[in-house]
């Protein structure tokens, strides 16, 4: 009958799909045993080499979380005010567990799940983006099997937060799901600052591409963050912009002092450019970059725009906020934020996985990955890694006199004895040690830590005083003569660390 073959074709189109075909759902349960299998062996090898630890940040991230349940005054103004408190509050479930603050691995835990869940979203955008499996592989496998990546998503920095919540968005644009993107904005503006970034280009896509309901609710779900964030620091610190302007922003810490790229645009591209080289690698900057062009021939604008965006953003801090990068093979010849060359990565792995998309072979997918590791495979030692190798070098002088006062400590002190000290990298003396924050006074106690500053002969009873030569807390001591210094740590490099104990009368 002429119905016959017409009603079969019609049955054969409403089976089961091809595999990889638009609407599918992409083999997540695949990937995310591969994404988990190299976050756990990376933790695991950074953890038993004593790794996790070295980065300064590292150190003020995982205590500032842990501040907020074992303090003096614990609670939620513990929080802080210059770094966005999404990454803290993530910690709050692990590092009230001493054994995990004290080794870190309660920062590594969070940081993993969030490195697994970025990988598992990115795979799943390039999978719908372009029906290739192999692109997929080829985006997935170039971002997680950079070292750099796998180092900084195994201690407490917030590089794979923010990768969980941008990889979030770049999955609703190719969706497209504007509440997804306005989640995964939102995320983002809570953890890092170029996550306000964002917010506009995101907002543009989705006016363009489903309307202007779809943009504003986006837009009104990300910038709860910085509205939130502006209202905290106006509250608790008396200035709305106290996080940009404030003692311990960025800018305050630079203050007036000259870097390469300040005001210079030219200078502040090519130190980025540096930095993103280091942390990518030669090979994968020719892959990616050759990619890029690619998935602009084929019209992938906005999800281009979208990923360089985080990188433009940093090109604009060197030039005008006071972020500066130092590479070692560039003046002054040193290490500083080569990490904010991270941006890069999710650019050129997308670029890689466009180059496959074009004839998506697996073959074609090896050899676009082969080329991107080899000078991992190359020249596989920890030197090679820039951000690891910025944490060791620059936490060197750290590392000496944080081991010896929490040694004198540990030897010495009786619990429930108390203990005044500036917060920051202090804080790493008493984890080492094994002395809670709740026997600590800083200044994230308030008024009470001023008091002590101003009137030591009112408010100073703790046994302990741990003080830098001539900070405020070690000039408040010379007009207090009740304390003896009983251990000086000189260290090359640092102004030489004083223990002050209370003397018995």
């Amino acid at each position: 009958m002429p119905g016959s073959k017409n009603s079969a074709s019609s049955r054969t189109s409403k089976r089961k799909p091809k595999k990889g075909k638009r609407g599918t759902l992409p083999p997540i349960w695949a990937v995310a045993p591969v994404l988990l299998i190299l976050s756990v062996a990376a933790i695991a090898w950074f953890w038993q080499h004593g790794y996790l630890l070295y980065w300064g940040d590292a150190n003020a991230h995982l205590n500032i979380a842990r501040r907020i349940v074992d303090s003096r005054t614990p609670g939620y103004e513990q929080i802080g005010t210059v770094w966005l408190p999404l990454p803290h509050v993530l910690m709050l479930p692990l590092v009230s567990v001493n054994a995990w603050w004290r080794s870190g691995l309660a920062a590594s835990a969070v940081m993993g799940c969030c490195f697994v869940w970025a990988g598992c979203l990115f795979f799943s955008a390039v999978w719908r983006l372009w029906d290739s499996q192999a692109a997929a592989w080829t985006a997935v496998l170039l971002f997680a099997l950079n070292p750099n990546v796998l180092y900084l998503q195994s201690i407490a920095m917030t590089e794979a937060l923010f990768f969980a919540c941008t990889m979030t968005v770049l999955y609703a644009m190719v969706r497209p799901a504007w509440w997804l993107a306005g989640l995964g904005l939102l995320g983002a503006t809570m953890t890092r600052y170029e996550g306000w970034f964002l917010i506009p280009g995101v907002v543009a896509f989705f006016l363009f591409r489903e309307g202007w309901r779809a943009a504003v609710g986006v837009g009104a779900i990300a910038s709860l963050g910085p509205l939130y964030w502006f209202g905290h620091n106006a509250v608790f610190h008396g200035d709305w912009l106290d996080f940009y302007r404030g003692p311990g922003s960025a800018m305050a810490i630079q203050g007036g002092a000259d870097y390469p790229g300040r005001g210079d645009w030219m200078k502040s591209a090519q130190y980025f450019g540096a930095a993103g080289q280091l942390v990518s690698g030669w090979g994968l900057v020719a892959v990616g970059v050759l990619g890029v062009v690619v998935a602009l021939v084929r019209r992938q604008w906005w999800l281009v725009l979208f990923l360089a965006m985080a990188p433009a953003f940093y090109v604009l801090s060197l030039h005008g906020s006071g972020t500066p990068i130092h590479v070692p093979h560039l003046w002054p010849h040193s290490y500083y934020n080569t990490r904010y060359g991270m941006a890069v990565i999710p650019l050129l792995a997308f670029g890689g996985a466009a180059l496959v998309a074009v004839w998506p072979r697996t073959w074609l997918a090896a050899v676009v990955v082969s080329a991107a590791l080899l000078p991992w495979v190359f020249y596989p030692k920890s030197d090679g890694w820039v951000t690891w190798k910025e944490s060791q070098v620059n936490s060197e002088t750290r590392r000496a006199w944080t081991a010896e006062a929490a040694k004198y400590l540990s030897a010495n002190y009786e619990r429930g004895t108390g203990v005044v000290a500036p917060f920051g990298d202090f804080s790493g003396i008493f984890r080492e040690a094994g002395i809670p924050l709740r026997e600590t006074v800083h200044e994230g106690n308030g008024l009470y830590f001023q008091a002590i500053l101003q009137r030591p002969d009112l408010f100073l009873w703790q046994e302990w005083v741990v003080a830098r030569r001539d900070d405020p807390v070690s000039e408040a001591l010379s007009k207090f003569p009740r304390y003896a210094r009983v251990k000086i740590i000189d260290v090359k490099n640092s102004a030489p660390l004083e223990i002050y104990r209370r003397v018995r009368r």
